[in-house]
Formats: C-alpha cells, structure tokens, sequence
C-alpha cells in the first residue's frame, strides 16, 4: 500500500509514495490493515512488486547520480538491499550489484540484505521494505 507523502503535488509519480506492507483484510466490513498509521483523508495506492519496475527505478536513480556526480572518482560504494530482492525478486542473483557496475563502472562495492533500508521519499527520510539504498563514496 502507498501512502501519498506530500499531498500539495498536481500529479503523483513514482517515488511519491511511501510503501507499507498490506497486512490483512476483513472481507466482512471492508477494512485493510497496513503497516503503517494514514491520515484520514492521505492518499493511498495499491502498490505492486514488479522487477521490470525495479529494475527502471534502479537504472533512473543511478543515472541521475552519475549525471549529478560529473566526473568526480567514486571511490566506492554500500549497497543496504532487502532481502525481499535479489533473486526473489529478479531472478538472478548480483541484480543490483551488477547494474551499479554496469552505470557508474568498476567500483569497489560492499554491502548486505537488510530488513529494512533508510532513504528518501520527496525531502524527508524514511525506513524502507523492499528496496535498495546506495551510499556513494567520493571526495568532497
């Protein structure tokens, strides 16, 4: 389930909405439970894992980094995914890992599965499920 962050904006994309666990559902009286507290009146959205989805997530967000980064040497690289990816998610194992090789170049990469990744949704942080959160290493 997506909760909608910042309600002010003319149109919702992706990356708008904080995803939460649907936990479970009451056919009798129509209520859902979410891992989450909305506020009455939030938006929210029916949200769906899908790895092409991922994958173009992925492959955006690295592409604006790079841009953003220019030609400054990334010296390395954290990798904090869920366990809910990887080869659950894609098929394949080194998914993640291997389109940060391939978009940002050889670099040397560590990282982990994770119950729980930090990142961004609009300007503020939040504790994640499902996803990948990136550190990159470079001179300031």
């Amino acid at each position: 389930m997506g909760l909608v962050i910042n309600e002010y904006l003319e149109e919702f994309q992706r990356g708008d909405f904080l995803v939460r666990n649907l936990l479970g559902a009451d056919p009798r009286s129509g209520a859902i439970a979410v891992g989450a507290f909305p506020r009455p009146g939030q938006t929210i959205q029916f949200q769906r894992r899908d790895a092409t989805a991922a994958t173009e997530d992925m492959v955006a967000l690295l592409s604006r980094a790079k841009e953003k980064l220019g030609q400054a040497t990334i010296y390395g690289a954290c990798l904090c995914s869920c366990n809910g990816r990887g080869h659950r998610l894609f098929g394949q194992p080194n998914h993640d890992a291997g389109l940060i090789q391939q978009k940002l170049g050889p670099l040397g990469l560590i990282g982990f599965f994770c119950n729980g990744e930090i990142g961004p949704v609009g300007d503020r942080n939040f504790v994640h499920g499902y996803t990948a959160s990136l550190a990159l290493f470079v001179k300031k």
